[in-house]
């Protein structure tokens, strides 16, 4: 009898698992309790899988010998619930697809910087003339990947909410970039429960593997109990001189994956294109995946020197009248925007607000005494920036659209300085998500 796949999200990893499971000759059926997009409805019926949108309907689910969920849908949800009673098994589209490839899996986690990561190690693989896909929380499903074609390397952004679904997943080499509370709500607001799904991403290597992480990070080096495999460990560090790992020293970043210093990479940190401590972290990770991988230190400076930076990520939009302006709209926690103000190296005008997941904004304020002139907030509410920085900066004034930000913020600025949108809080007051919140932002830059 055929083995019957539910799969629960319709979005493009539950789309992907679908055409995957449905190419490997599974009985294969897609439940979402929302509509599901009409792009995805389309592929759905051109592969002949059946579907249903605005509702999950039990007789239908509850018969699923394996069930492949999204990461967006709760533990709590009541169908997860149903599924657990039944014990039917449920994993991510992740697991599901590296049933089906034998490429080397490289796999990248973390609270900040993992998409920049991520996108770093493929832009360096691609460079080298790889066959190299990347997929997992940033583009396309990698089982819609492995249903198109084969790869010898994929480079996968793992989040939090992936991890929790992947059992038997090895990943060939793990980073983790840092970790820092986020999506408490997820995990009964136990920061520890964050941080063990965090260390599931080390489950299952064996010493073949490579496990890259920041020795610099507080709450990973207290949990390096929580590592479940037997993976080689290399740490990259701002701070300690890490042999074999990676440091910087003497405005250089040093990688030294073995300890007799054989293979041995440098560079000067501006060089790097780049720019800020917290890139420098990503930059490290990247170049010891490049270096224990084998790629020529040409290739590598090459890359670590050409690579655009994804959007949304201290995106560089545009220099009016003698004002850079930089949008950082995917920084939705006050870590990240943290990262973004350490990097300015001008007086900044920043635009900042939206939806405030409970921030604490006092590990800010030194940075916003020592670099921001005058605050521009773009949310509905702004009380708790008002109370966090009214003494720290010349002025702060509310807008509550895109365009009204950066005409005030344009209007405010000075020849020399920079206007970052970093806003430190989710975006769903005003926006759809941060890409909206960015894309608007843009447009109003490039419309002054």
């Amino acid at each position: 009898m055929t083995k019957r796949i539910v799969i629960l999200g319709s979005g493009e990893s539950g789309t992907g698992a679908a055409l995957l499971a449905k190419q490997r000759g599974f009985d294969v059926f897609v439940s979402d309790k929302g509509s599901i997009p009409q792009n995805y409805k389309d592929e759905l019926i051109e592969a002949d899988i059946a579907f249903e949108e605005n509702q999950h309907s039990e007789a239908l689910v509850l018969n699923a010998d394996e069930v492949i969920k999204s990461p967006g849908i709760p533990e709590k949800n009541e169908m997860v619930q149903a599924l657990r009673a039944k014990n039917i098994s449920i994993i991510n589209e992740l697991e599901f697809a590296a049933r089906y490839t034998s490429a080397y899996k490289i796999c990248i986690t973390g609270t900040n910087g993992k998409t920049t990561t991520t996108s770093l190690v493929f832009h360096l693989l691609q460079k080298a003339g790889l066959n190299v896909a990347v997929a997992g929380n940033i583009g396309v499903s990698m089982c819609r990947l492995v249903a198109k074609a084969d790869y010898d390397y994929f480079v996968i952004e793992v989040s939090s909410f992936q991890l929790d679904d992947m059992y038997e997943f090895r990943a060939n080499m793990a980073v983790i970039c840092n970790i820092t509370p986020d999506h408490l709500d997820r995990y009964n607001y136990e920061l520890q429960n964050y941080v063990k799904s965090k260390f599931r991403i080390t489950q299952n290597q064996t010493k073949d593997d490579l496990l890259i992480y920041c020795a610099d990070d507080e709450l990973t080096i207290e949990n390096l109990s929580f590592i479940q495999g037997d993976a080689k460990r290399l740490a990259f560090s701002h701070e300690q001189l890490n042999s074999p790992g990676a440091f910087i020293a003497d405005e250089q970043m040093h990688i030294n994956i073995n300890e007799n210093q054989s293979n041995q990479f440098t560079m000067y940190t501006s060089e790097l294109t780049l720019r800020g401590r917290h890139n420098a972290y990503n930059s490290m990770a990247a170049a010891i995946i490049a270096n224990a991988l084998d790629i020529r230190k040409d290739v590598i400076r090459e890359g670590l020197m050409d690579f655009q930076n994804v959007e949304h990520r201290l995106e560089y939009v545009a220099t009016v009248r003698g004002v850079d302006f930089i949008n950082d709209s995917k920084a939705t926690n006050v870590n990240s925007a943290w990262y973004a103000l350490e990097s300015m190296d001008k007086p900044v005008v920043w635009v900042v607000g939206g939806v405030d997941k409970g921030n604490d904004y006092e590990m800010l304020k030194e940075l916003v005494k020592a670099k921001v002139r005058i605050i521009v907030c773009l949310g509905v509410d702004n009380t708790r920036i008002h109370e966090a920085f009214a003494s720290d900066v010349d002025m702060i004034i509310n807008t509550s659209t895109a365009q009204e930000a950066v005409h005030v913020a344009a209007k405010m600025s000075k020849s020399g300085e920079t206007v970052l949108l970093s806003p430190a809080c989710a975006s769903f007051d005003l926006f759809k998500n941060y890409e909206d919140r960015g894309r608007q932002f843009k447009a109003a830059v490039r419309s002054l």
